[in-house]
C-alpha cells in the first residue's frame, strides 16, 4: 500500500507528484456525488437506499466469516478486555467523541439539513433514538469484525495484537487486505469489501455536500438565482472545488496531509463547533423557546432531562473534554508514531482549526448587526460613527 499505491514520500516536506491513479479515483468519486445530488437531495433517495443498506449486509457477511478465522477469539478478547488506565488519556476521550459525532453527524449540519425535508409534525425523538441505537449496534458489529480479523493476522504472524493494529487508513488498506487474501474466494471478498467502503464514503460525501449547498442557497438566495441560475450549477461548483482541494491528498506525500487535516479539521474542530452550537441554541436562543418549538411541531413537550442536557450536561462535558485534550496535548504522528510532524505542519494544522472556527464569531456579528431592532452591536456601531463624525 505505501510503496505501490501511495509511493509514500519521506515526509510532509516532500509533497512529490500527484498519483494520477488516485486522482482518477478521486475524480470518479466526485462525479458519482455530483450526479447523485444534482437534482437536490431527493434525487439521491434511490442511491441512498443502495449505499446505506448494502454495507450492512456486507458487514454482516464479513462478521460471520471473520468469526470462523483462527485467532478470532484473541482479537475479540482484546476488544472487550477493560484497560482502565486509558481513561486518563485525553486522546481516547477526544477520539471517542469525534467518532460519535462523525458517525451520527452531530455538529456537521447534515442532520439539520436532512431534517429540513421532514414533515412539520415528524416525531424527532423516535428518529433520534433509532439513529443512536443503529449507530451503537453498527459500531459494535464493525468492532467485532475488525478485531476478529486482527486476531487472525496476529495468530498467522505469531505476533501481538498491538503490533498488528494500525492507525489511520493503514487498518483498512493494509490489515484487512492481508486477512482477505487468506480467505477462500479472496477476490470476491475483496471486491465486496472495497465496494462497501465506496458506499460508506459516498454516504458521508452526500451529507457534507448537501450541507454546503443548502447553506449557500439559504444564505445567499438572491445571489445564487442571479449568478448561478440553477441548483445543478451550484452543486457542480461545490464538487469541483472540493475535488481541487482533494488533489494534495493524492500526491506522494498526500497521506501526511490527510492525517493532518483529519486530526485538526475533524477531531479538533468538530468538538469546538459542537460546543458553540449547543451554547448558541440552549443559552442564547433558549432551551424554553426550543422546547416550545418542539411542542408546537410534535404536540409533545420535552421533559426536564432534555433541558438539563441542553443547558448543562452537553456543554460542560464537551468543554471538559476540550480542556483535558489541551492539557494532555500531544503532537500528531503518523504510522503509530514512526513519523512526527514538523513544527510548521503543526502550526498549519492549528491554522486549519482556527479557520474552521473563525466563521462562528464573524457570522454571529453579521447576523446580530443586521437583525431588526436595537442590540448591543448596532448601538456600539452607531456610537462609533457618531464619534468619528464629531
Amino acid at each position: 500500500f505505501s510503496r505501490k499505491v501511495l509511493q509514500l514520500s519521506s515526509g510532509i516536506e516532500e509533497v512529490g507528484n500527484v498519483r494520477w491513479e488516485l486522482g482518477a479515483c478521486l475524480l470518479f468519486a466526485w462525479i458519482l456525488v455530483y450526479f447523485s445530488l444534482w437534482k437536490s437531495v431527493r434525487s439521491s433517495g434511490r442511491v441512498l437506499y443502495l449505499t446505506c443498506s448494502l454495507p450492512f449486509v456486507i458487514v454482516l457477511a464479513f462478521l460471520g466469516r471473520s468469526l470462523t478465522l483462527d485467532g478470532a477469539n484473541l482479537g475479540i478478547d482484546y476488544l472487550f478486555k477493560p484497560r482502565w488506565h486509558l481513561l486518563a488519556d485525553a486522546k481516547v476521550w477526544v477520539n471517542a467523541a469525534a467518532q460519535n459525532f462523525n458517525s451520527i453527524g452531530i455538529a456537521f449540519g447534515s442532520v439539520i439539513s436532512f431534517a429540513s425535508y421532514n414533515r412539520h409534525g415528524n416525531q424527532i425523538l423516535v428518529d433520534t433514538l433509532t439513529v443512536s441505537a443503529i449507530n451503537a449496534v453498527t459500531s459494535l458489529i464493525v468492532g467485532v469484525f475488525a478485531f476478529a480479523t486482527i486476531g487472525n493476522i496476529a495468530t498467522e504472524h505469531q505476533t501481538s495484537i498491538e503490533h498488528v493494529i494500525a492507525d489511520g487508513p493503514g487498518l483498512v488498506f493494509v490489515v484487512y487486505p492481508q486477512a482477505m487474501s487468506k480467505m477462500p474466494f479472496s477476490n470476491f471478498w475483496a471486491v465486496l469489501f472495497f465496494f462497501m467502503l465506496l458506499c460508506l464514503g459516498l454516504n458521508s460525501q452526500f451529507a457534507i455536500v448537501e450541507v454546503v449547498v443548502t447553506s449557500i442557497q439559504d444564505g445567499f438566495p438572491n445571489w445564487i438565482k442571479k449568478n448561478l441560475l440553477c441548483h445543478e450549477i451550484l452543486v457542480l461548483v461545490v464538487c469541483l472545488v472540493s475535488f481541487l482541494f482533494g488533489l494534495p491528498h493524492v500526491t506522494q506525500g498526500g497521506i501526511y496531509f490527510f492525517q493532518l487535516v483529519d486530526h485538526f479539521a475533524v477531531s479538533n474542530s468538530i468538538m469546538y463547533i459542537a460546543f458553540f452550537e449547543v451554547v448558541a441554541v440552549a443559552w442564547f436562543y433558549g432551551a424554553d423557546r426550543l422546547s416550545a418549538d418542539i411542542e408546537r411541531m410534535t404536540s409533545i413537550r420535552p421533559v426536564l432531562y432534555f433541558k438539563f442536557c441542553w443547558n448543562f450536561a452537553a456543554p460542560v462535558l464537551i468543554m471538559c473534554v476540550l480542556i483535558y485534550s489541551l492539557i494532555d496535548y500531544e503532537t500528531p504522528t503518523y504510522n503509530n508514531g514512526a513519523y512526527s510532524y514538523p513544527t510548521w505542519a503543526v502550526l498549519l494544522g492549528w491554522s486549519i482549526t482556527a479557520t474552521c472556527l473563525l466563521w462562528i464569531p464573524l457570522i454571529a456579528i453579521y447576523v446580530v448587526a443586521r437583525a431588526q431592532g436595537k442590540n448591543f452591536i448596532q448601538v456600539q456601531y452607531f456610537r462609533l460613527l457618531t464619534v468619528n463624525r464629531v
